[in-house]
C-alpha cells in the first residue's frame, strides 16, 4: 500500500513538533507533501521557524514548509506562551534553520496541491487553528469534494475546555474558521481533548525518548520536560498530554484509538461558550454525523509508536 499523502498545518508548539517528527520517521506510511504553518501557539514568524528547525532536526530540510495567515478571520489573536514558552520550543537551546522557507503563502499551496494531485488521495492533518484550512476553503469551494479526509486536532467535549471552562485552545483562536471547516462536508477525524488527555507523557515514557541516544530523542525528552510542568500543575495528572502526535499516529495505527460518528457544532456567538465544540455524542440532535469523534486510545500502544518511529530518525 502506498503511503499516505498529507500536507500538516501547524503552529509549533512542541506537541506539533512530535507530531512532525512521528511523520517524517514513517515514510512507509506518511509522504509528507509539505508543511503549513499558521499563527497559533505563537506568532506567526515563530511558528513557521519552528517547524523548519524540527524538519532540520529529523535531517529533512528537504521539507518544503510555507507560511500562512497570521490572524484568525475575525478575531485578535490569541496565543500560548504560557504553555509552550516564548519561541513556542521552549527547553532545549536550539539553532536558527538554515534551510529556506518557501515564497508562496501556505493557502495557495493548499489549494494548489489539492486540484494537482488526484481527487480523494490528500489527507489534510490541522494541529493547530482552522485559519488556513477555512480560507482555502473558502478561496476555492472545488477543492473540498476533493479531501480525502481531515484529521484534526482539536476540540473537547467530556474533558471541556482547556482556555477556557467550555473550549479547547485551536478552535478558540479562530472560531469561525472552525465552523467553516466542520460544516464543510468533509470526512473528518477529530483527535479531541477526550483522548488526547489520555495519553500522557509519564516519566518512563520520557526516559524512553530520552533513551533512544538520538538528537530527535533528547530533544523530545527535553521538551516534554519544558511544557509538561505546565500541564502537571493545572491537572494535577503525572504527566503532559501529548496532543497533536494523535493525528499522525491515527494515520499510522488506526486501530490504536475508538470513537464514534457524531454531529459536531461549533460555537461562535456564546458569551461564556465560543470555541466549544458541541458533540452530539448521544446522537440527540437530530443533526447529521459530520465527523469521526475519537474517545479513547491504546496509550501503550501509541507511546510504544512514537518511541519507534522517532528513534528511527
Amino acid at each position: 500500500m502506498s503511503p499516505r499523502k498529507i500536507i500538516i498545518d501547524t503552529d509549533p508548539g512542541q506537541d506539533d513538533a512530535v507530531a512532525i517528527l512521528l511523520a517524517l520517521g514513517s515514510p512507509d506510511e506518511i509522504d509528507l507533501l509539505g508543511i503549513t504553518a499558521v499563527a497559533g501557539n505563537v506568532p506567526l514568524p515563530l511558528t513557521q521557524k519552528n517547524a523548519r528547525i524540527v524538519c532540520e532536526l529529523a535531517g529533512r530540510p528537504d521539507v518544503k514548509v510555507f507560511a500562512g495567515c497570521a490572524a484568525p478571520l475575525k478575531r485578535k489573536l490569541v496565543t500560548a506562551e504560557h504553555v509552550h514558552g516564548k519561541t513556542g520550543l521552549d527547553g532545549p537551546q536550539l539553532a536558527d534553520p538554515v534551510m529556506p522557507l518557501q515564497d508562496q503563502h501556505a493557502v495557495d499551496f493548499i489549494i494548489d496541491t489539492l486540484r494537482r494531485e488526484p481527487s480523494g488521495t490528500v489527507t489534510l492533518v490541522p494541529i493547530g487553528p482552522l485559519t488556513n484550512i477555512a480560507t482555502a476553503f473558502q478561496r476555492a469551494p472545488d477543492i473540498i469534494g476533493r479531501v480525502q479526509e481531515i484529521v484534526l486536532m482539536g476540540g473537547a467535549y467530556f474533558e471541556v475546555g482547556n482556555i477556557t471552562p467550555s473550549a479547547e485552545f485551536n478552535i478558540f483562536v479562530d472560531p469561525e474558521a472552525a465552523a467553516i471547516v466542520f460544516d464543510a462536508g468533509a470526512p473528518m477525524v477529530v483527535m479531541s481533548l477526550d483522548v488526547t488527555h489520555k495519553a500522557l507523557t509519564t516519566r518512563a515514557r520520557v526516559e524512553a525518548f530520552r533513551a533512544l541516544g538520538t538528537e530527535p530523542g533528547r530533544m523530545v525528552a527535553e521538551w516534554t520536560d519544558f511544557f509538561e510542568r505546565f500541564d502537571k500543575e493545572k491537572y494535577g495528572s503525572e504527566g503532559a498530554p501529548l496532543h497533536d502526535p494523535c493525528t499522525i499516529a491515527y494515520l499510522i495505527r488506526p486501530e490504536l484509538f475508538t470513537g464514534r460518528h457524531v454531529n459536531v457544532e461549533v460555537e461562535t456567538k456564546g458569551e461564556f461558550t465560543s470555541g466549544m465544540t458541541v458533540a452530539d455524542w448521544w446522537r440527540v440532535s437530530g443533526r447529521e454525523p459530520n465527523a469521526l469523534w475519537i474517545g479513547d486510545l491504546d496509550a501503550e500502544g501509541f507511546f510504544a509508536l512514537l518511541s519507534e518511529r522517532i528513534g528511527r530518525l
